[in-house]
């Protein structure tokens, strides 16, 4: 356990981010997802005695996929466009099941993998091929390499060592969960309270028309 990282202050503002600006994006979100909000339950004794934590409410948990770009500089219209493609191109893939857990400490969160990556993966590109229609394949936005399918259970606020927290996860049961792929959230995203907090766009459900 030496040798970590040190974990640093989550909430740093980002280019282009400011107080009131928001973030359109794709999600899987998880509330609705037993097995997700068991895990917050099992995990919350942890975290509550690392202050240097920010947890994330049952509500706020999420599966980031592919952002598309701030909210006032993105047309609504190009939005729905996308949101139209992504429903056909998504109407093609099936629900599937992931795994997520157990949790692990990264220098800005406590964050649980999210296994098998290759469905995960699958809707990813989806979604990409989806903006790609619309804007062409060139302008989609972000790497479409080096994605990492993961659920974050907390936000780090403040810097300092990674030992105390990686040793508080370690004498925890190492807990897993499985939840169930069936739709992908297009949402308009805020940090403003040092938190994400989203309001719904889109919703598009897989292998429907």
């Amino acid at each position: 356990m030496s040798g970590l990282e040190p974990m640093r202050d989550h909430w740093w503002w980002r280019p282009g981010w400011q107080v009131g600006r928001s973030f359109y994006t794709w999600h899987v979100t998880l509330a609705d997802q037993p097995g997700a909000r068991r895990l917050v339950s099992d995990y919350a004794p942890v975290l509550a005695r690392l202050p240097q934590l920010d947890p994330v409410p049952a509500r706020w948990l999420h599966l980031t996929l592919q952002g598309i770009g701030f909210t006032d500089e993105v047309d609504r219209a190009d939005v729905e466009r996308i949101a139209r493609a992504a429903r056909k191109r998504c109407a093609e893939l099936e629900p599937f099941t992931v795994s997520i857990g157990p949790a692990h400490v990264d220098p800005e969160t406590i964050q649980m993998p999210a296994r098998p990556l290759e469905p995960l993966a699958r809707l990813r590109l989806a979604i990409r091929a989806a903006i790609g229609e619309v804007w062409g394949p060139d302008d989609v936005p972000e790497p479409e390499a080096g994605f990492r399918a993961h659920v974050s259970l907390g936000y780090c606020n403040t810097a300092g060592p990674a030992e105390p927290v990686a040793a508080a996860l370690d004498a925890h049961d190492r807990r897993t969960a499985e939840v169930t792929v069936s739709s992908v959230t297009l949402i308009d995203l805020n940090r403003d309270h040092k938190a994400y907090e989203w309001t719904d766009v889109a919703t598009v459900r897989l292998g429907m028309p």
